[in-house]
């Protein structure tokens, strides 16, 4: 059962000048695709890494405003598995902003009671990236505020085959049968296991697709798109999308008696 939503003593002066929210329909668990800050940096001629600069300082944005508010999981797609086929150069620079945002974040976490976890295939990911993964993810572990949720090297379609092998490799050594395997059975051996499935799916950047995101777990995930480049992306803009959230009737395919 979803446990009782926090929120911060401060989060009504936190949200003066902007939209009125009602915190009673919130979303337990939001997602987002950040995308366009490459877009964002190629309109001003600026370097790409630029562009993932100002993103990463959106990032910090929405997830304080997610703490504030009492948004009790908020998962970023921070890097996909196709991103390794950026050019290097990119990739090295994309690298060096996480572990420069895992280690300068680490305190706020600490102090706003915010518990960290990654998802995706994480041992492709560069030694040092794992090292401050697992320490901030070590230090934050019994936080109870927030989980803030990364989709590092991550890919719906690879999660999915993992999966598959995993319930085969079960079901070959006969510690399932056939007959277990279950949607709940699914949801345990994916990389979300024991993590509630978005409410709010959320993309910016103007794209209407889902880039082989949580594939599994957005079935009755109601989804938002938007023309804003994430570096753009304010917590006005963010406060208007909950707004727009609790006006949506969620049927999960049933009609209302």
């Amino acid at each position: 059962m979803k446990e009782k939503r926090k929120k911060s003593l401060n989060s009504s002066q936190s949200l003066t000048n902007s939209p009125v929210l009602n915190t009673e329909a919130l979303p337990y668990h939001v997602a987002i695709i950040m995308d366009g800050n490459g877009r964002w940096a190629q309109k001003r001629f600026l370097n790409r890494i630029k562009g993932h600069r100002k993103g990463a300082e959106t990032v910090r944005t929405i997830v304080r405003t997610c703490r504030e508010i009492g948004i009790s999981i908020l998962t970023l797609y921070a890097f996909s598995t196709e991103n390794w086929e950026r050019p290097r150069s990119e990739v090295t620079a994309l690298m060096a902003l996480l572990k420069k945002f895992l280690e300068s974040e680490q305190k706020e976490m600490l102090e706003n009671n915010i518990r960290l976890n990654a998802i995706g295939q994480i041992e492709r990911m560069p030694e040092d990236i794992q090292a401050a993964l697992h320490q901030t993810m070590t230090v934050t572990e019994n936080k109870t505020g927030m989980l803030l949720n990364l989709a590092l090297s991550y890919g719906g379609r690879s999660e999915i085959v993992r999966m598959v092998r995993e319930i085969a490799k079960k079901a070959r050594d006969g510690e399932i049968d056939i007959a277990s395997i279950t949607p709940a059975l699914v949801s345990e051996n994916l990389y979300t296991r024991g993590i509630p499935d978005p409410d709010l799916l959320i993309r910016t950047s103007g794209e209407i697709r889902i880039s082989n995101f949580l594939l599994w777990q957005i079935a009755y995930t109601e989804i938002f798109f938007t023309d804003t480049l994430w570096p753009d992306f304010t917590k006005e803009e963010f406060l208007q999308i909950l707004n727009g959230f609790k006006r949506r009737e969620r049927r999960y395919g049933k009609i209302e008696s």
